[in-house]
């Protein structure tokens, strides 16, 4: 079924109701949001030839006309690409190229237009009025197969070009239905604020509010502004969003400033990256319980486990810290296991590699057969993370795979060491790479970004970490660096730390 019958039916059900704002003023209601996707369809088809299947890309900032787009993308049968507007020109041109995209619409075209394939059309919506003048009845969007494509995801690409994970029709439902299900319950009331990037896992979220016909709002920053969220969560009321930790960490900080304490919000969904156990306790305690954390990745999209609400606030529990450090039970429409590089199953409790298998499990990597062969064995997904699983099947993350380190035979998970250099007041932000050692085979390293107004001492930490974690465990090194290096979505890159090492 196509994603934009899902908009055509609430157009239908609620017509009046707000749909598309932006901060606080109603752009759209969905009877207008439906007739701006189907003209928008309509002009993909008799202008461009776009026919089903075919790509079409998005190179824009946050905006209600994002939303519009894909929707009219969805209503032509098309593919749609959405691209970070973060990146640069150029890494937008090769995914452009490398989709086959057939049209192309940016906000901004002047540094893009020029690096383009020449089958590639351009459209600058600073100027592109066409779509407002056309007359198009909202029909019905032309009809897809469960298997056939509707979202080209492009990996963020810190180990070379970045892939196309190739996600189907199939694959949007089950997360959208697993999200009621595992996530969070969704109201018509709601308002989803997409102050993360809409080209990636905000954006996949739109659906579940499309279907309950609730508001979608663009704050008039266009993305995340902590300050503006304070403020326009209460006006709003019944915010949901999906925020990366990072946002949730500079929120808090804003939040202390202001005194704010979640007025307006009903749910944060977060993922995308390690939240450390110190930063979730301190966001509940601050904001009250309306936190619930979910892990996925482009190619099993917001879809593999999910820790709820009820766990996150629950102190009763015998094990509830150790459960808060999870990432949740695996969602109900997946399978998940913990493997040896063999796929043999690990015990509970053992380290070994994340695999998935489920419907949200991606088709594969665009035009990339031995990726996906590499990706995908036997029905599962190998994700490259590593975690364990308890005997409740609860699953905590340890390290992406090649982010271990071994010193003299033995694994040491970073995560476990930032976690502990969290607790140290004096510590901001840290991210723990390895060094080859000649005797060791690798050594611990820890860039250190220290708390505003502190200076904390390589002894300091040092004691600090032995008195917590055993001794091989411990840093042998502390940079310290006013920030962190990270990619577009929030992530640290470990791959420019481990350059740095080399000048050290």
């Amino acid at each position: 079924m196509n994603m934009a019958e899902w908009l055509v039916r609430t157009a239908r059900r609620v017509p009046g109701a707000p749909a598309l704002l932006s901060g606080e003023k109603v752009v759209s209601d969905y009877s207008e949001f439906a007739a701006k996707a189907a003209r928008i369809g309509g002009l993909l088809r008799s202008r461009h030839g776009v026919e089903p299947g075919d790509r079409v890309a998005i190179f824009m900032k946050n905006s209600t006309a994002y939303l519009e787009l894909l929707y009219g993308i969805w209503f032509t049968g098309a593919v749609a690409v959405p691209i970070n507007a973060k990146l640069h020109p150029r890494e937008a041109a090769f995914i452009v190229e490398d989709s086959g995209s057939k049209v192309l619409f940016v906000s901004d075209p002047e540094e893009l237009s020029a690096l383009l394939p020449s089958a590639c059309t351009i459209h600058d919506l600073a100027i592109e009025r066409a779509f407002d003048a056309v007359t198009v009845a909202i029909g019905a969007p032309v009809p897809r197969r469960p298997d056939d494509l509707a979202w080209l995801f492009y990996t963020s690409g810190t180990t070379g070009k970045p892939k196309g994970v190739m996600l189907t029709n199939a694959n949007l439902h089950a997360m959208s239905y697993a999200y009621f299900v595992d996530v969070d319950d969704v109201l018509a009331e709601d308002a989803a604020v997409y102050a993360a990037p809409l080209s990636h896992g905000a954006g996949l979220y739109n659906f579940m509010h499309v279907l309950r016909g609730s508001r979608h709002v663009v704050p008039l920053s266009g993305g995340f502004d902590a300050m503006e969220l304070c403020a326009l969560a209460p006006r709003l009321g019944n915010v949901t969003m999906f925020a990366a930790p990072t946002m949730i960490s500079r929120w808090l900080s804003a939040a202390r400033q202001t005194g704010y304490s979640g007025e307006g919000l009903r749910t944060i969904v977060y993922g995308g990256g390690p939240m450390y156990l110190a930063d979730i306790e301190a966001a509940v305690a601050q904001f009250g319980p309306r936190f619930v954390q979910i892990y996925g990745q482009g190619e099993c999209p917001m879809t593999i486990t999910s820790l709820s609400r009820a766990d996150i606030t629950n102190r009763a529990h015998p094990h509830w810290r150790e459960r808060l450090a999870s990432v949740g039970p695996a969602q109900s429409c997946v399978s998940v296991r913990v493997v040896d590089a063999d796929g043999a199953e690990q015990p509970a409790g053992a380290i070994g590699e994340i695999v998935v298998s489920g419907t949200p499990v991606m088709k594969g990597y665009w035009n990339n057969p031995e990726a996906t062969a590499q990706s995908i064995r036997d029905g599962w997904l190998w994700t490259g993370d590593m975690g364990t699983l308890d005997e409740d099947g609860y699953l905590t993350l340890r390290d992406r795979s090649k982010d271990v380190i071994i010193s003299g035979g033995t694994n040491i998970y970073p995560r476990e060491v930032e976690e502990v250099l969290l607790m140290h007041p004096a510590v901001s932000e840290v991210s723990v790479v390895g060094r080859p050692n000649s005797e060791w085979g690798e050594e611990v390293v820890a860039f250190i970004v220290a708390s505003t107004g502190a200076s904390p001492s390589p002894e300091e930490l040092d004691a600090h970490c032995r008195s917590l974690i055993a001794g091989f465990k411990r840093p042998r090194t502390y940079v310290f660096e006013t920030a962190l290096p990270k990619n577009n979505y929030g992530k640290v890159l470990k791959t420019e730390l481990r350059k740095q090492l080399s000048g050290l």
